[in-house]
């Protein structure tokens, strides 16, 4: 008997996320592990749980910054309301002149009205102006805690005082939002605005790439990478700062307002389903990380992209089409997930962050200082007390771009969880 097996039910793809609760306070949890941690349920259905915090900054003159917090919180798997999230948290902050230190040098609490909060698709964002110290750079470490019990999470920020990027003026924004985006993606012929937060209009020189860029190369993989080759502008053009525009080409946009300068503003257009993978050409692309080079090749030169998806899966799985179904919709989701956690100048699941999280989940813990990040993962396979280390790198697109150093030593590791993947039994 012929089976039929279609991929049509992952454009409904869930989100995993998990419930986060308070954690030491000398261990800064990043907004990955915050999400998945897992850690804790509600005490009840219609309790309300912070699953996620992020942070950006925009500077507003030389003498304060504006500090954004984005916060996810859900009561019965729903967004809380801006006054609602009012009445249940409280905000506080310390600066210190960086990771590892106990340098001072400024705390408070925000106090939360609905001046300084709003909703920003399914987040509650807050924002505060913090005054600049007199010094070059400085990590904010916020504190969101719930009235009344001592369940709370931690994010941290680093913050470039007196150094002047593109990316520090000035951010994107849903056309006639009040606050920026977090992310660095947007959808095709979605509105959006430029802005400064003293909101003078300049005229910004937009670069256009078409470029495609290639996933991260596996852990293992300690081959010198080759010099960088340059990248191929395909069209420039000038937009004005505060007034909507529209992208209408998928592909990295790169904004100046000083063309002398090193960095600038990257932004990835993507498809309308982005951070969602829905297409079969697209499907196919993340299978890289649990697939030998013969399926890579076959599903490459296949016509037919989604006969080529379904004899794929099904024959990994034996011929079990509901089994496939459980293990595609926890794989697509985590790609899901990497795309809207990760994605800088190229999609998230490219990202070495991106790799490493589809395949092995969020990671335990997290120990950031200012030049890289160390994801730590109690068990994995046979090992324990598993890390990871990513580099903070220079690039001009993103200010956040992180590079993982590679060792042969990760095989062990890496390749008991990939079979896992390959025999159904991560579901």
């Amino acid at each position: 008997m012929k089976i039929k097996f279609s991929l049509a039910y992952l454009s409904v793809l869930a989100l995993c996320v998990g419930a986060c609760t308070s954690s030491k306070q000398t261990a800064v949890r990043s907004v990955e592990s915050q999400r998945a941690a897992g850690q804790a349920a509600p005490t009840s259905i219609n309790e309300p749980t912070l699953v996620g915090v992020t942070s950006k900054f925009i500077n507003i003159d030389s003498t304060q910054v504006r500090v954004f917090v984005y916060v996810d919180a859900v009561a019965n798997q729903t967004p809380i309301s801006v006054e609602d999230f009012i009445r249940l948290y409280n905000l506080n902050y310390v600066m210190y002149s960086d990771y590892g230190t106990r340098d001072r040098l400024a705390y408070g609490n925000v106090p939360l009205t609905p001046q300084n909060l709003t909703r920003l698709g399914d987040q509650v964002v807050a924002q505060f102006d913090v005054k600049k110290p007199g010094k070059d750079y400085g990590v904010l470490l916020m504190e969101i805690s719930q009235t009344g019990t001592l369940k709370k999470v931690l994010n941290d920020l680093a913050i470039r005082f007196r150094e002047q990027r593109d990316s520090d003026r000035f951010a994107v924004y849903e056309s006639g939002k009040q606050v920026p985006l977090r992310r660095h993606f947007v959808t095709q012929n979605e509105p959006v605005q430029i802005r400064s937060i003293s909101d003078r209009s300049e005229p910004l020189q937009v670069f256009y790439y078409r470029h495609g860029f290639d996933a991260a190369a596996s852990p293992m993989n300690t081959v010198p990478r080759t010099v960088s080759k340059s990248l191929q502008v395909d069209s420039t053009f000038t937009i004005q700062s505060n007034e909507s525009v529209a992208f209408a080409q998928e592909g990295l946009y790169y904004i100046q307002s000083d063309t002398t300068q090193a960095e600038g503003l990257g932004l990835l257009v993507t498809n309308d389903r982005y951070p969602k993978m829905t297409r079969p050409e697209q499907l196919k692309e993340p299978l890289l990380y649990m697939s030998t080079n013969q399926e890579i090749t076959e599903m490459q030169n296949a016509r037919d992209s989604k006969k080529a998806l379904d004899k794929y899966w099904l024959s990994l799985m034996g011929g079990n089409p509901e089994l496939a179904r459980q293990v595609i919709r926890n794989y697509y989701s985590r790609v899901e997930e990497a795309n809207r956690l990760f994605t800088s100048y190229k999609e998230g699941w490219k990202t070495d962050k991106g790799m490493i999280f589809i395949i092995l989940g969020p990671p335990d813990k997290v120990q950031r200082s200012k030049d890289k990040e160390v994801w730590v993962y109690d068990q994995k396979a046979n090992a324990t007390n598993v890390n990871f280390t990513f580099n903070k790198r220079s690039n001009q697109f993103v200010d956040d771009h992180y590079e993982l150093v590679r060792y042969v030593e990760y095989q062990p590791i890496w390749y008991p969880v990939v079979e896992a993947w390959r025999n159904g039994a991560i579901r």
